[in-house]
């Protein structure tokens, strides 16, 4: 393992990009939308969030009874894992991965049971599918993947779906899923009729920019939907939070122009670092993923020394939030004097 370089205490945080926020702001429609529920702070919301879950599932082309709404998409997972999982049971999932997902299984009194990722950063179909015993009730897909920003195939979704027992269920993170270019998505919306025991979650924290506020979502068949809304938090849905999604859903053109902006940074990223010798991968989330053997322990410190918080797996590798061009320059001029393997000649296959 390489030895990290060390890094001084005091350097100032200049750019914060190991989270996955999005660089931008709530959009100023989205900011008066705020405010003016803000001026009614001493006024309770809805007991259960019906009026959002009717316009979230118009937006998504549903039924009400097909779609859950909770404190960011981990709460919506957290709803779930609480309505199928309880002690002695077992979730499976891929690591590395989410952090949070050990964390819920452990909430609900549940064990995890992590399955490695493939040598280029996958997660590993046939190894989930082996991993699930009479125990297991759940078991997680990210995609794109976390933090790697792989995909899961829209063609090897259906068959591992069939191939799930259906008391397991199937959680099918797609947190990052406005990031995807130039690759075929699942048409959600049609898979829960064949596969009752899906749920998909959504955030409006990544693209939508409102990651303080903790709104998610989940999509699935109404009897799953059910189960997840028993779970429900009453008054847990604030009422800035609920004007901001709404207004959200209005700006969709101004959302996607930011979006955009987003992708073709991480474009840029990924190029000039393959460039500087680094091996990336194509990355689909709002992020780049730089993976061991490259020296990744030595390229955090140097981004740290450099004033670039990122988010670093001593030993794996380290994931970089796509801020702005600034940012940008940033990461590239700090990584422009780590060496690599690939510039010393011992490049491995990605």
């Amino acid at each position: 393992m390489e030895t990290p370089v060390p890094t001084p205490v005091d350097t100032p945080v200049l750019h914060r990009l190991a989270l996955n926020e999005s660089p931008y702001p709530p959009l100023p429609s989205v900011r008066r939308a705020m405010r003016r529920a803000a001026d009614r702070a001493h006024r309770y919301p809805q007991f259960y969030p019906d009026d959002l879950t009717e316009a979230v599932a118009e937006w998504c082309g549903v039924g009400p009874d097909q779609v859950a709404v909770g404190s960011g998409s981990v709460g919506v997972a957290l709803q779930l894992l609480r309505a199928v999982a309880g002690p002695g049971d077992t979730v499976v999932h891929a690591w590395r991965t989410f952090d949070a997902y050990p964390l819920l299984a452990r909430m609900t009194g549940a064990r995890s049971v992590p399955v490695p990722l493939t040598a280029d950063g996958h997660q590993d179909l046939d190894g989930l599918l082996a991993a699930i015993d009479h125990r297991t009730r759940a078991v997680v897909l990210c995609s794109p993947h976390n933090p790697t920003g792989s995909l899961v195939p829209a063609g090897e979704l259906p068959a591992f779906l069939s191939r799930v027992p259906r008391h397991v269920t199937v959680v099918l993170d797609e947190a990052y899923v406005e990031f995807v270019r130039g690759a075929r998505l699942p048409e959600v919306s049609a898979l829960p009729a064949a596969h009752p025991n899906l749920l998909v979650l959504r955030t409006f924290s990544k693209a939508y920019g409102l990651a303080a506020l903790r709104v998610g979502y989940g999509l699935g068949s109404a009897e799953l939907v059910a189960r997840v809304r028993e779970q429900q938090l009453p008054f847990g849905i604030n009422a800035v939070a609920t004007a901001a999604v709404r207004a959200s859903l209005r700006a969709g053109e101004e959302l996607r122009a930011r979006v955009d902006r987003i992708v073709a940074e991480r474009e840029r990223l990924r190029d000039e670092l393959t460039g500087l010798g680094w091996r990336v991968g194509a990355g689909h989330a709002n992020s780049v993923w730089l993976a061991a053997p490259d020296p990744v322990d030595r390229g955090a410190a140097a981004l740290a020394a450099a004033g670039v918080e990122a988010r670093h797996y001593p030993g794996e590798g380290v994931r970089l939030t796509v801020g702005g061009r600034a940012a940008g320059d940033a990461v590239l001029t700090a990584l422009s004097h780590v060496g690599t393997r690939h510039r010393m000649g011992t490049r491995q296959p990605v």
